[in-house]
């Protein structure tokens, strides 16, 4: 998927730029390069894994929704779709351990940030949480990680993250995702009506729900 990519690649070269950067006139070096393609990478694996575990809790309410995606098609097995979704993660964890400016080794930044991102998603997708269920928590549980933390992240592979620039940033994306979130709900309804999940055009019908996340 490209945007996770962009939105890595496109936040490292706003850190490159910053104001807060130590040294803005240091060459582009191929050190530097190959960390913003890791965490780029990263972005991109982890991306998919977050998409096969939402479709492997989802695959009752994708008969309905979404019937030609690969498991309730029937194109890929149950046992297959762990597979990539646990291997997505992996190599999700271990680029982004390895997407470290110089000087910031000892804290790993980005991998702690792409750590937390995975405990988020697996949250809004499976048992027992399964934000997904509960109306704006659903919305909330994919701004944080797909909005705010993606771009913080990208940040974190240039320089460090402890200053107030790459969570201004993500903040605004952040805020983009909890609306636009509910976007696709809207024509997922009746599949998600059938699988006990209130989204917020369920909880509160279609033109109100338009209105709510609008702002």
């Amino acid at each position: 998927r490209l945007r996770p990519w962009s939105a890595s690649v496109s936040c490292a070269i706003c850190a490159w730029g910053s104001v807060h950067n130590p040294d803005p006139s240091r060459e582009l070096t191929l050190s530097v390069i190959l960390t913003v393609t890791l965490g780029s990478l990263c972005a991109a694996f982890l991306n998919a894994a977050n998409n096969a575990i939402n479709q492997i809790y989802d695959i009752e309410i994708d008969r309905v929704n979404k019937p030609k995606r690969p498991l309730p098609s029937g194109a890929l097995t149950m046992r297959e779709a762990w597979g990539f979704t646990l291997a997505g993660y992996v190599l999700a964890w271990i680029l982004a351990w390895l997407a470290v400016p110089p000087g910031l080794e000892a804290r790993r930044e980005c991998f702690w940030i792409v750590l937390f991102t995975s405990v988020l998603v697996w949250a809004y997708s499976a048992p027992p949480l399964r934000t997904k269920a509960h109306g704006i928590w659903a919305n909330v549980t994919i701004a944080v990680p797909r909005g705010l933390l993606l771009k913080v992240a990208g940040w974190s592979t240039v320089k460090t993250i402890l200053g107030p620039e790459p969570w201004f940033i993500g903040t605004i994306f952040g805020l983009f995702v909890l609306g636009a979130s509910t976007t696709k709900d809207f024509a997922d309804i009746e599949g998600d009506r059938a699988g006990g999940c209130d989204t917020l055009p369920i909880l509160y019908g279609v033109k109100k729900a338009a209105w709510m996340i609008a702002p």
